[in-house]
């Protein structure tokens, strides 16, 4: 895919004055494309930044104030959610640590502005899993993941136990004990980001040190198969890159702290493919040493070829040709990543299996 394809919604994000000189027709087409990709209310709160959101024409902009009261109503089923969690763990002797979306809204990064997700997500210690576990169920939180291959699964290969889904509420969390599964020979040290955690003192809620917030989401991007909600999360990088660039040796810590965590390779793309689809401003120096990661130039074309397709909001008007092979190579490179050849043969053959016969669960 050439940059020059990019869709509409790319060329708002990288430059919101372009929108007002849009026509009806393409109105239309970037609504249609941000909804899609779960960034509609997102790029409201982009325009409000940029003192447009009054110029933006009435119809378009009806579409607009409805996905902001929509994000700001779950704001408050958020708060209340995650008070709920605060309320259970404090019979726990362990912080609670927010991954993600839910850590963006406590500590009001510019990520959380407009962002809707599914559930809570949470790192605590390897050691405080069972206890943890144990209050949330207490509390009300099941998982329906029954089957006993699938509790092996999560249990013994993957960085999280089963999602917990709470009874009456029916709301979701996960509780990782890593950011990723114990049988890739990526996983880092998840005592390493637990020495780092920074509290949200009016809060007492804890998230991850920003330099982590952001190899986390460029882990979580870069290291899944499933690229529904792909453009949102690399914005998520884009936001956490242009935030966290004004701390003091942000660059330098991003970098070192990427090889301690053993994260140098989805770095790498985070920072290439934030430039290069959101242009956001990366110090040449830092863009050079991340290269390093992958200097190999047949393998930078391919995922080139790859990654400027599967993160494009997921709509027929951002497809180009080959755009669902990319995503289903992107699909069985998450395999691959995940665990050891001999164990990822085993696990695809029995998850083949049981799609068939309609049992598959993850």
């Amino acid at each position: 895919m050439k940059l020059s394809q990019l869709p509409i919604i790319c060329l708002i994000f990288r430059e919101p004055p372009l929108a007002l000189k849009l026509n009806k027709p393409e109105w239309d087409l970037l609504i249609r494309q941000a909804r899609s990709a779960n960034v509609l209310a997102t790029l409201g709160y982009l325009f409000d930044s940029e003192g447009i959101s009054n110029h933006i024409p009435d119809q378009p902009r009806a579409h607009i104030l409805s996905a902001q009261t929509y994000a700001a109503r779950f704001t408050i089923s958020l708060q209340r959610e995650i008070s709920c969690i605060q309320e259970v763990l404090k019979t726990v002797d362990t912080p609670l640590v927010l991954l993600k979306g839910s850590a963006y809204f406590i500590v009001q990064n510019e990520a959380a502005k407009g962002r809707i997700f599914s559930d809570v997500d949470i790192l605590v210690p390897p050691n405080k899993l069972s206890d943890v576990e144990a209050a949330l169920i207490n509390a009300g939180w099941l998982t329906n993941t029954v089957d006993p291959y699938d509790q092996h699964y999560y249990r013994q290969w993957m960085h999280e136990i089963p999602p917990l889904i709470h009874l009456k509420r029916q709301t979701s969390i996960d509780v990782h004990h890593n950011i990723l599964p114990k049988t890739s020979k990526l996983c880092p040290d998840a005592s390493q980001l637990l020495a780092s955690i920074v509290v949200s003192a009016e809060k007492n809620i804890w998230v991850l040190a920003p330099e982590d917030r952001v190899l986390h989401s460029a882990t979580h991007l870069f290291h899944e198969g499933d690229f529904t909600q792909g453009f949102r999360d690399l914005l998520d990088l884009s936001f956490l890159l242009n935030e966290f660039s004004t701390l003091d040796n942000f660059w330098a810590n991003l970098l070192s702290r990427s090889v301690e965590l053993n994260q140098t390779i989805p770095l790498y793309y985070a920072l290439r493919y934030t430039r290069l689809i959101l242009k956001t401003q990366i110090p040449a120096e830092v863009q050079a040493a991340s290269e390093q990661s992958s200097s190999h130039r047949l393998k930078r074309y391919l995922m080139d070829a790859l990654f400027l397709r599967a993160l494009m909001p997921v709509h027929d008007s951002c497809n180009v040709p080959w755009t669902g092979l990319a995503r289903w190579l992107l699909f069985i490179r998450s395999h691959w990543l995940k665990m050891p050849f001999h164990l990822l043969v085993m696990h695809l053959t029995r998850k083949a299996y049981r799609r068939v016969a309609g049992k598959d669960q993850h």
